[in-house]
């Protein structure tokens, strides 16, 4: 065995069959599979016509010619934003929805098709009146608010660059995006609503702004304005000249715009993922072969009805699923979707399910950790409430255990709802592998196939293809139309990072296993494997294994270094409400410590169970295994600025004391 393949000890039996109803309604039929096996460039050449309007029809679909660099449908003309707005109004839709906005105090506003292209259009004068043209790069720093998107929108109008900085970062990373993107403007608010309080954004971006960067002229940076809306009502300081509010901005332009044509590899945006270390890693997504991908995904892995469903992904647009499954994928197809500015607890716990029965929402795309937070509370919560409305589940972010899954189906999902498990990342652009809800018989916890016409491997360490049942390294064998064009000034990083492993095929930096019918489970961050004696094990089996513990509602676990066996499994568990103090900690420990033993082998079984009240996670909900890696080994906790809660890991320091 290879370092690098992935030990497989775990089997999941449970298996739900789309209904026939469901089957007969299905959007997706299996045939999408068989067209895209027949030719997969003409396949997404006739999904790209099919799905969107081209202003100059293309005639090349792709260009392979100079690898890993992909151009896709190149010598075509199109704009995103009018593809998102415009032409369905011209189509009559004009009085549907696009948005239904609720704030976090409780304030909503909707948004038909008409309405928000409307706003759109003055915002593209706004901009092109700051001097903002094709090419210029835009930083935008708000809360999920209407202006978020419409200002995404905007700047994809006139052919600019939008990259968006989710507003919980620091100043520090918000003017390192700044300066790597060489941002002309940047949009934000004077604050916004979080867990009840106002946050402030616009004093961070003054803080970004006077940061001594070490450059010859110490202050400069590239941003001639600061487009400021009015939404927490905090003081702010202000700068005459550069800083301008957007409310008395719009109110000057002229109301109407003509969307004019791009070039399909237009870049359309940067979005900045954490790189190890070093300057941030502006991932680039171009704009024709990108939108043809999201439209196509969010279409058929949500078996989306335009007149009938009300879609909710309850991502940040500070994210990539907030790009990819709020702003461009929905709109795209005429949907009428909810975005929410607030957390999911505030101001109750129930705040979700009363916004899903107040919207009747049909369709929710949520990530395990909101999910296993709901488990831990209790399904009770989510009982106070009329729930039948929802008739697909989707989740994101993270590989999500067979416990959860079977849970957000029977408890969100009246026991009756399919669970679409999707995997792609921010360098993918949309959605590589999931079921097709109406086509796949479902199983809790794997993702389970590829997404017609995009090509998936699971090879070990050489790059040999592994069997059924069989563990390794998850790659992407063919180019596909979303896929990331570059790291932002920075081709070389771009090779080295994700083509330098397998030459020509996409290296995803993820662990999977083929399970004994050739579907496909993700193991999580390959740096989130362990070597213990000799044997490879997986973080999310394990994890998995604790959370089918009736007991336990979350878990996190970690890799420390041992004398004995190399790396010794440490487990960091958060219990159930109810059964909290069903058991001493002593005594829960060695409970799990046995269930993961017998649920996956001896091998498994965690030398060291803490219970904890918090896991370290990052604002989009990722745990911070690095952190809880440092007080396994005994050492001094590393930087916690990405937390969404810094005080997490002095408690479970102390806890553990």
């Amino acid at each position: 065995m290879t370092a690098h393949d992935i030990d497989n000890l775990m089997h999941e039996s449970r298996r739900f069959a789309p209904s026939a109803d469901f089957v007969a309604g299905s959007v997706a039929s299996a045939d999408l599979y068989e067209k895209a096996a027949e030719n997969r460039e003409e396949f997404w050449a006739t999904q790209s016509r099919e799905l969107l309007h081209w202003h100059k029809p293309f005639t090349r679909t792709l260009d392979w010619s100079n690898p890993p660099f992909a151009k896709w449908f190149d010598d075509g003309e199109i704009n995103v934003a009018y593809n998102c707005l415009d032409r369905h109004v011209e189509q009559g839709d004009g009085d549907r929805v696009a948005l239904h906005w609720e704030g976090e105090p409780g304030d909503s506003k909707d948004f038909t098709y008409a309405e928000l292209t409307n706003e759109v259009k003055k915002a593209a004068n706004l901009l092109t009146s700051l001097g903002i043209r094709q090419g210029d790069r835009v930083a935008i720093y708000l809360p999920l608010i209407p202006e978020a998107v419409i200002s995404m929108l905007a700047v994809a109008r006139i052919g600019a660059v939008h990259s968006v900085v989710f507003g919980g970062f620091s100043a520090e990373s918000l003017r390192a995006r700044i300066d790597d993107a060489s941002a002309k403007l940047v949009i934000t608010a004077d604050g916004g609503y979080r867990k009840g309080k106002v946050f402030p954004l616009k004093p961070t971006v003054d803080a970004a702004l006077a940061l001594e960067t070490g450059d010859t002229d110490a202050h400069a940076s590239t941003v001639n304005h600061v487009l400021v809306v009015q939404r927490g009502g905090n003081e702010i300081d202000w700068t005459h000249g550069r800083d301008l509010w957007w409310h008395d901005e719009i109110a000057q332009v002229d109301a109407e715009h003509v969307a004019k044509p791009f070039p399909a590899e237009n870049p359309l945006f940067i979005l900045y993922t954490s790189g190890t270390t070093g300057k941030p890693k502006g991932i680039l997504h171009t704009s024709g072969g990108y939108l043809t991908q999201v439209a196509f995904t969010h279409k058929n892995v949500f078996d989306l009805r335009p007149e009938t469903d009300v879609y909710w992904s309850t991502a940040d647009v500070g994210w990539i699923t907030g790009h990819s499954y709020v702003v461009y994928g929905p709109l795209a197809n005429g949907a009428t979707q909810v975005i929410y500015e607030g957390t999911p607890d505030t101001p109750h716990p129930g705040r979700w399910w009363e916004i899903i029965q107040k919207h009747k929402v049909t369709i929710l795309y949520a990530a395990p950790t909101a999910i296993r937070t709901f488990m831990k509370l209790g399904r009770q919560i989510p009982a106070e409430y009329d729930l039948t409305s929802l008739r697909l589940l989707g989740s994101v972010g993270e590989p999500i255990n067979p416990e959860a899954w079977v849970w957000y189906r029977d408890v969100i999902g009246g026991g009756t709802t399919p669970v679409v498990d999707t995997w792609w990342q921010t360098e993918t652009g949309a959605i590589m592998i999931s079921a097709l809800p109406g086509v796949t018989t479902l199983k809790p916890g794997s993702a389970q196939v590829p997404i017609p016409g995009v090509s998936i491997d699971i090879v070990t360490d050489d790059g040999t293809p592994v069997g059924a049942d069989e563990g390794g390294l998850l790659v992407v064998t063919e180019p596909w139309p979303s896929m990331l064009r570059g790291i932002w000034g920075d081709p070389d990083r771009f090779k080295e990072t994700y083509w330098e492993k397998f030459g020509s095929t996409y290296f995803a930096g993820d662990g999977a296993r083929y399970d004994k019918e050739g579907d496909i489970w993700l193991l999580g961050r390959v740096d989130d494997v362990m070597n213990v004696s000799g044997h490879r094990l997986s973080t999310a089996e394990i994890e998995s294994s604790l959370v089918s513990h009736p007991m336990v509602a979350e878990a996190a676990v970690v890799g420390a270094a041992d004398e004995t066996t190399g790396q010794a499994v440490v487990a960091f568990v958060i219990t159930r409400a109810s059964q909290a103090d069903a058991a001493g900690r002593d005594d829960a420990s060695a409970v799990l410590r046995a269930h993961v033993a017998q649920q996956i082998g001896a091998i498994a079984r965690p030398r060291d169970v803490f219970i904890v009240s918090e896991l370290p996670k990052t604002r989009s909900g990722k745990i911070m295994r690095r952190l809880l890696r440092d007080v396994a080994e005994g050492r001094e906790v590393g930087d916690t600025t990405t937390l969404a809660d810094t005080s997490v890991m002095k408690i479970i320091t102390e806890t553990m004391r």
